[in-house]
């Protein structure tokens, strides 16, 4: 990878979230450390057919048939995903130096050191003449890592000059926190993650199961609902909530079994509190209580939602785009700064983000055809 006078690469980073939503595309520059700008972006949702595929290939540890076809149509999906992005940024493909593919995460136990995330790196720079870097989770759970979030690091970039420490929460289909702390004077601070518990995907599975939609718009249903405290309390059981972080989940790491009994609308608004409330719980995990959340993930467009985390967090929890990021880019933004990390050989997790031993670089390196 040639690097710009400036140190400054142009990347795009993609991500298929656990939402499964589909997949998000953004091209920037940055030169992996402490420079991110941000330049163009888009979301290409999936199909409902492609979508159902993709969920039966969840829990799955095989390599068999419908694994690979499905694994093979959602690389061939992120290679358009770039040819749209790059025709409505009027950008080249030759004046890419890399891509950062995610991929889509079907099983994550690291706590047997196991993660998988499906989509095929050099099936993808051979369709877009761009090298890629995939598979960032593999090394860090090998060397005894959670694997995730990975996303820290890249907050810690973009949070230069806002007041700490500073909570940056992203709602995706799991809900994962960057504590950020004070800057020291090279500029550098502490950061602690963890997956602070459900996201948005019980409350996706809830809705869908009551054939109201995929999700729920604006935290609609939830709002016509009441909690149910006795099912609040037997989600919020779980042994999860009093590990300390760094810590991780799959996205099926919860049983909505407490909720099956109540109205859509009731069963709606518990989920919706079960997310609140486990992030609430990981506050005495951190090192010290935020004095702001910046929410990014589909999860901020949730009125009900974020009403229900001011009132848990007790400070001002507000729209990552407030401060000029757009919420909707910020994960496939990480991942096009990482890709750069990876080849310049830092890490991508540190002890205190993932419960790896040591600070921790990865990827898988693609080169273009």
């Amino acid at each position: 990878m040639m690097e710009a006078k400036d140190g400054l690469r142009t990347v795009v980073g993609l991500m298929s979230g656990t939402s499964m939503d589909g997949i998000d595309a953004a091209l920037l520059r940055t030169d992996g450390r402490d420079r991110v700008d941000a330049l163009n972006f888009l979301t290409i949702p999936y199909d409902d057919g492609f979508r159902a595929r993709l969920r039966g290939c969840l829990g799955r540890t095989d390599n068999g048939e419908t694994v690979a076809a499905v694994e093979r149509d959602l690389t061939d999906a992120h290679a358009d995903a770039v040819r749209r992005l790059l025709d409505k940024a009027g950008v080249a493909a030759a004046a890419v130096d890399l891509i950062g593919f995610h991929g889509h995460t079907i099983h994550h136990d690291p706590d047997r050191r196991i993660t998988r995330q499906i989509g095929d790196g050099a099936r993808l720079a051979a369709a877009t003449g761009i090298a890629v870097v995939n598979d960032f989770r593999s090394a860090d759970v090998a060397a005894g890592g959670q694997g995730a979030p990975l996303v820290p690091l890249f907050h810690r970039a973009l949070a230069h000059g806002l007041p700490r420490p500073l909570a940056v929460l992203n709602i995706g289909g799991v809900a994962n926190v960057s504590w950020i702390g004070p800057e020291s004077a090279d500029g550098e601070a502490d950061v602690v993650a963890c997956d602070t518990g459900p996201g948005n995907a019980l409350i996706d599975d809830w809705v869908l199961r009551h054939g109201i939609g995929r999700f729920d718009a604006g935290g609609a249903l939830a709002a016509s609902g009441r909690v149910d405290d006795a099912a609040l309390a037997q989600l919020m059981a779980h042994p999860y909530f009093g590990r300390p972080a760094p810590k991780s989940l799959d996205r099926d790491a919860f049983d909505p079994a407490p909720v099956a009994a109540l109205s859509p609308e009731d069963g709606a608004a518990t989920l919706t509190a079960f997310t609140a409330l486990s992030v609430a719980r990981v506050v005495p995990h951190l090192p010290a209580a935020p004095v702001r959340w910046l929410v990014c993930g589909g999860g901020r467009h949730n009125a009900t939602l974020m009403a229900m985390l001011a009132d848990r967090l007790g400070v001002p929890v507000e729209s990552a785009d407030l401060v000029g990021w757009d919420g909707d880019a910020l994960e496939a933004q990480a991942f096009g700064y990482l890709a750069v990390r990876s080849r310049l050989g830092l890490p991508l997790s540190l002890p205190a983000t993932t419960g790896v031993p040591a600070p921790m670089p990865g990827g898988v390196f693609h080169p273009k055809p």
